[in-house]
């Protein structure tokens, strides 16, 4: 039979439909996952074609998967963290959502005093067990989505569940029937989806959940989730690992329409916003993020990574506040007490510091030369050097006019005899032993008994 398809507007076949494969035992991919050896990428040389969505947004985690791997943050603490999700997002929403708990009563006060700001965005959605009882309890909070667990691999269908396909399916589906009995639109968390049966499973079973949702009346979200960090971005990569092939195939086969499509990743392969920019190139409108990537084991996609993900592709940060990123950061650090990586992209207190001389004297005629872009106006961070026993006379002199925010009329060169004696000095501490860096404390007193600037 042929129809035109809603993703491409082009006449496609569609006289074959994928059932469910119920087989009698599991397929866990051992050529490619053989678990005493690294995993394998396999290719096919199929390709499917890049289909970025008109809109594209970023959805949060911090405050579930996120809130998972560090000691759980008060509800001042979420309440904070959420305005500033809030500011770094815009008026136009480009954060759009950001999901809870709903367990305990800090969860439900969270909540409810997040609700009480009255901002449109970050929308508040929840994650719950797949329960009568906790559909009720998101419906009588007012929120109108909910995440819910249907792990789609045989890893976790036949070990974990001790189940068989089909009644894993049943099983699922009755959790989704009573979601929309209680009037709650269900997003879907296909956990594991990078060791799942594609075709035998993930697809004849987000089918079913097509077709019972428009029976409801009520969409059903798809949240196709790497929980390894298995998915690789490349072209031609066969299935399961292949984040082209997985978002190509629920659009093509399951007709998951973009903006009911969300990817959810985690870093354990390096490939987490590799992994999640590619599920935008290809489909899907929504990937889920978690503030300074924060999650279980080496975490989820950083929202603040996706942030200039989005820039790159659009061409604009569409209303997006990059300073929050900075004061987020800086959140962390000095209200929760968690540490930020030095080196971390965008956040570390060392991403566009240099330490070497010759990075400093280009610093020094011209920013651009060093700094990735311009790091004050947008993130609100000055390039900075860090004084060592490779800084040279240029890091020294950059240092001094920045440390001391020196206008154009005082700056001092890498020649001014206060830089001269100061490099003297410091390389007299390294010839004697000295092995660390030096910190602005010791340099500004020793700038005082220079003569100071």
């Amino acid at each position: 039979m042929l129809e035109i398809s809603s993703n491409t507007n082009l006449l496609e076949q569609k006289s074959y439909k994928y059932s469910l494969q119920d087989v009698a035992e599991p397929n866990l991919y051992r050529d490619i996952y053989p678990y005493t050896d690294i995993p394998r990428v396999a290719f096919n040389h199929r390709r499917v074609p890049i289909g970025m969505p008109k809109d594209i947004w970023i959805t949060d985690t911090s405050f579930r998967d996120g809130q998972q791997s560090v000691e759980p943050y008060t509800v001042q603490q979420i309440v904070d963290l959420y305005k500033l999700m809030s500011r770094l997002g815009g008026p136009y929403g480009i954060i759009r959502q950001t999901e809870f708990f709903v367990y305990s009563e800090k969860d439900r006060e969270a909540i409810a005093r997040c609700q009480e700001l009255g901002l449109r965005f970050p929308e508040i959605t929840t994650w719950i067990r797949a329960s009568k009882e906790d559909f009720k309890l998101v419906r009588d909070l007012g929120i109108r989505e909910t995440g819910i667990l249907v792990s789609c691999s045989d890893y976790h269908i036949f070990k974990k569940m001790k189940m068989t396909r089909r009644e894993c399916m049943n099983h699922y589906l009755a959790a989704v029937a009573d979601a929309f009995e209680a009037g709650v639109m269900p997003r879907c968390h296909l956990e594991d989806i990078t060791r799942a049966d594609f075709y035998g499973f993930v697809v004849p079973f987000v089918n079913e959940l097509t077709e019972m949702a428009e029976d409801a009346g009520i969409p059903v979200k798809i949240r196709a989730c790497d929980t390894m960090g298995y998915g690789v971005p490349y072209t031609e990569v066969a299935l399961p690992r292949s984040v082209p092939g997985i978002i190509y195939g629920l659009q093509h086969y399951s007709d998951v329409t973009s903006e009911m499509l969300e990817w959810h990743g985690h870093n354990d392969f390096y490939k987490a916003v590799a992994n999640a920019t590619t599920a935008w190139i290809y489909g899907a409108s929504a990937v889920n993020c978690s503030l300074l990537g924060i999650g279980e084991r080496t975490g989820n996609i950083p929202l603040e990574a996706m942030v200039f993900e989005y820039a790159s592709l659009r061409g604009s940060l569409d209303g997006m506040d990059t300073t929050a990123i900075t004061d987020i950061a800086n959140y962390f650090k000095n209200e929760i007490g968690y540490q930020v990586p030095p080196m971390t992209p965008f956040v570390g207190k060392s991403f566009n510091m240099t330490r070497a001389g010759i990075h400093a004297d280009g610093l020094l005629k011209d920013k651009e030369i060093y700094n990735i872009f311009d790091t004050e106006k947008i993130l609100g961070k000055k390039p900075s050097v860090m004084i060592g026993k490779a800084s040279g006379l240029a890091g020294i002199a950059y240092w001094i006019n920045e440390y001391y925010e020196l206008p154009p009329e005082r700056m001092v060169d890498k020649r001014a005899d206060l830089v001269v004696q100061l490099k003297e000095w410091i390389d007299g501490e390294y010839a004697g032993g000295r092995q660390t860096s030096l910190s602005p404390g010791e340099l500004e007193e020793k700038i005082k008994e220079l003569g100071g600037v």
